[in-house]
Parts: C-alpha cells; structure tokens; sequence
C-alpha cells in the first residue's frame, strides 16, 4: 500500500512538471488569465418543443414549428422535424405559444447597483477621476441581487454589466449568464470580450466640473479623451516593440504595466470593445473621429436617443445604437428624439438595440421592443416581429461581442430559449419557461424553478409561486 501511495504521488508530480513544461499557449493562457470564467453549463435531458410559432431572430418567422436541443447546443430548427429518438427526451407541445431566442440585455447595473438600493452597495461609479479604466465592472457586481431573478422571468438569459456614466472613461464591462452564483466568475459568459464603458457629453462635465476640475466642458470632455488615446498608443508602441524583441530571442527591458493603460491598449488591439453613452447626433460624430484618429472601433453607442439623425453614418461604420423606445426628457441633451428612433436606425442599415438601463426595464424589453414597432410601423415603415425580435436578441449579441454564441436560434448555437406564453410583443404575454444552455432554469408553472437569491431566503418561501 505504501509502494502504491508513493508511486501515486510520483506520477502526479511527474504529470505536473510536464503540464508545466508544456509548449501549450492556450493551456498558458488559461493559468495565467486572471478572473477567468467559472461558469459550467448544467447538464440536462434533451428537450423537443413541437407545434410553436418561431422567432428565430435570423430573419424568419416559422408557424407550427419545432426546435430541439440537447447538451447545451441547439440542434435542429424548423416546420418539418421529425421527434428524435432519445431515451430521456422531454416533449414539450406547445401549441399557441412562441418561442424565442433568451433576451439579451447590453446596457445593465444589476448587480453593481443591486437591491436593496443603499450607499454603501452602490458600487458603479469610480468618481474618483475623470479616467478609470483600470477598474473593471465585474470587482464590484454583487450575484446575490435579487433583481437578477426578475430579469430571468422576463426571459433574460444574458446581460452586460456596464460600470456608469460619471467618467470619460468608466471602466470595463463584463459579461453575464443569468444564473445563481457563489461568485460573479460562476456567472461570467465564457470567452465572452470585456467591454470599455465611455461617456460623452453632460456627466463627465457635471461631476467634473463642479468640483472645480477638468473636463468641465465638451471641449475639455474630447481633449480627455485623445490625452488618454495618446499614453496609451505610446504605452501600446511599447509593448509591441517588447514582445517584438522577445520572438526575436533578444528581450529588452519588459515595460512596466500600467492597469489602466492595460485596458486602453486592449481596446487598440481590438480585443475590448467600446460602449460609448452618448445621446447627441453630433457628439457621436465626434466620438467616430476620435476612434479614426486612434484606430480602434466603437461597438456601441447607448442611450443614442439621436442616432436617427445619423442612422446612415452609423450604418457605414458598423456601428450599433442601444436606445429606448420612448424615455427622453429628462435632462436637456435627452429631448431631441422621436418615437421612431430604433425603427429609423433599423431601416437605415444600423445595428438597432433595445435597453434598459433599469433594474424595471429589463424585465420589459420584449414589451419596450414592441412599442418601438409599432412607432416604426406607424409611420409607415414595413416592420415586422422578425425584425423587431432582433432588437433585443442577435444584434445585442453583435454589440458584445457573442453573436457567434448565441442571440438566435441556429444551429449549434447556446440553447438561450424562451418559451413564451403567447405572442412576446404583446403586453399580455409572460414568459413560461427559460433555458438557458439547454438547462431549464426558469418555470412560472413550477415555484422550484423560480429562483431565489440567497439575499431572499427567508423572506421568500421556496413553496410559493412568487411570479
């Protein structure tokens, strides 16, 4: 028994020392990434959903349709599917429902203003200069927010955590599944990019500016913005001459890192994207030729409630705008909109987004998405539910980058699936069922998958149909 102990534990020093030694650079990467995704999607019996009407947010609308899905991926989709042949498969008819992708959200706070909204867990904004790039949004996103259930059963299956708007540049974004987690890394979307959340216009220069400090003007917001471009272009010429040297086997003196300079240079090298808050037609003109000057790509413009003005200069550069149906007014770069914003940028070419920016409004997207529709329609725009499904679904997706992942129902896409229980842009329909990887993660006809944050037990009996 000995002998076999030390063998044992020989072997698996032996295994270590060559993991270790491996030539492996993705195996590298994954020792060494910091805050690395934990989440492990749930195993669970293959499902076949049969007689639905499918919105399958890739440009078509299938009557008496059926999807089936196992293992976490989607499989087949169509109107002519045969039931497969799975021992444990689950059948679900669900005749006079619809079905589409899970909801994606690309402008939320859950978790960093979480519920209870108290001071002491308000945790979104980094006042503290007018450039914090260095700290990221996912340091700061509380899972136990029950507000994270409520958006699960409104069919919201991933979302983006933004930090706020009070700085030039707030931050980075992360990623989210909507599921239970100890931890923010057992919710963070695998592979899923970071984002950069920037401001433009009236809060960098308010909070700024009335502390007697720099940027307190739109000019001095712009001049923030290209001094914090130029550090970190020379910090990036930098890096790239290090690495340069070390393929060449003749390393020179390795830079010293910079968080803050780290996260701008990711944005350089495409690998972060940026989200820009930014309602003025003219200020998001602006923010495009600041991205030429230093070569990088703006994602997304959110809140956008102008886009409309330059639907065609935002379709040009691939650009998407996250906008409201109809919340404006309340501040005076917020009231030059039109109820038909979203369909004007959709019409126009864009990349058109529905948001939130509210711990209320993210379990409506699906309703804000209609009303944006029928603004559209009114005027006389042809638009119909395939379209508009695509507002808060595969182009949300695009905008972080995961649309290769999920966001419709394709093939081999994540098994992101809401079953809802009549025609989704209708005020009077819920959502019944939430799969999320294939996993049934939410049941409005079944109190035990309604799920409760740790921060509700006690106050919320598992027995009780909450919703």
């Amino acid at each position: 028994m000995k002998n076999k102990f030390y063998k044992t534990a020989i072997a698996a020093l032996l295994s270590a020392v060559v993991v270790s030694c491996a030539d492996d650079s993705e195996q590298e990467k994954e020792i060494i990434e910091p805050f690395a995704s934990r989440y492990q999607v749930q195993e669970f019996q293959p499902v076949f959903i049969k007689n639905a009407t499918i919105l399958t947010a890739a440009g078509e609308q299938i009557n008496d349709g059926a999807i089936y899905f196992k293992d976490g991926k989607i499989v087949s989709v169509g109107d002519d599917l045969s039931e497969p042949s799975d021992d444990d498969l689950q059948v679900i008819d669900a005749k006079g429902k619809w079905i589409t992708p899970g909801i994606i959200d690309v402008h939320s706070h859950l978790g960093v203003y979480p519920a209870p909204g108290v001071q002491t867990s308000a945790d979104g904004n980094e006042m503290t200069a007018p450039v914090t790039a260095e700290v990221w949004a996912e340091h700061s996103v509380w899972p136990q927010d029950p507000q994270f259930s409520l958006a699960l059963a409104a069919g919201v299956t991933s979302m983006q955590i933004l930090p706020g708007s009070a700085n030039l540049v707030g931050g980075r974004s992360v990623t989210l599944k909507n599921v239970l987690g100890r931890s923010v890394m057992d919710m963070k979307f695998p592979e899923a990019p970071h984002g950069l959340k920037m401001a433009c216009g009236e809060n960098p220069k308010r909070v700024y500016g009335s502390k007697g400090r720099a940027p307190a003007t739109r000019m001095g917001n712009v001049a923030g913005y290209r001094k914090s471009w130029i550090q970190a272009s020379d910090y990036k010429k930098q890096w790239d001459a290090y690495n340069k040297s070390v393929e060449a086997g003749k390393p020179g003196k390795k830079p010293k890192r910079d968080l803050k300079l780290d996260t701008l240079m990711g944005v350089l090298n495409g690998e972060i994207l940026v989200h820009n808050h930014c309602y003025r037609a003219d200020e998001m003109a602006v923010m495009l030729d600041i991205a030429k000057e230093f070569d990088y790509k703006v994602s997304t413009f959110h809140h956008a409630i102008e886009s409309y003005k330059i639907a065609d200069l935002l379709a040009e550069n691939d650009v998407c705008s996250a906008m409201w149906s109809d919340w404006w007014g309340f501040k005076q770069e917020a009231y030059d909109t039109v109820p038909e914003n979203v369909a004007l940028v959709d019409k126009a070419g864009a990349c058109a987004i529905v948001h939130s920016d509210s711990a209320v409004g993210i379990q409506h997207l699906n309703k804000e998405a209609a009303k944006a529709m029928t603004s559209g329609v009114n005027m006389g725009l042809d638009i119909k539910a395939e379209d508009a499904i695509k507002w808060i679904t595969i182009n949300a997706a695009k905008a972080i980058g995961v649309e290769k992942q999920t966001g419709s129902l394709e093939e081999d896409k994540m098994a992101d699936i809401v079953i809802w229980d009549g025609n989704p842009f209708s005020v009077y329909s819920k959502a019944e069922k939430v799969f999320i990887d294939g996993a049934l993660k939410y049941d409005r006809a079944n109190a035990e998958l309604q799920p409760v944050s740790d921060f509700d037990l006690g106050a919320v009996k598992p027995e009780e149909n909450r919703l």
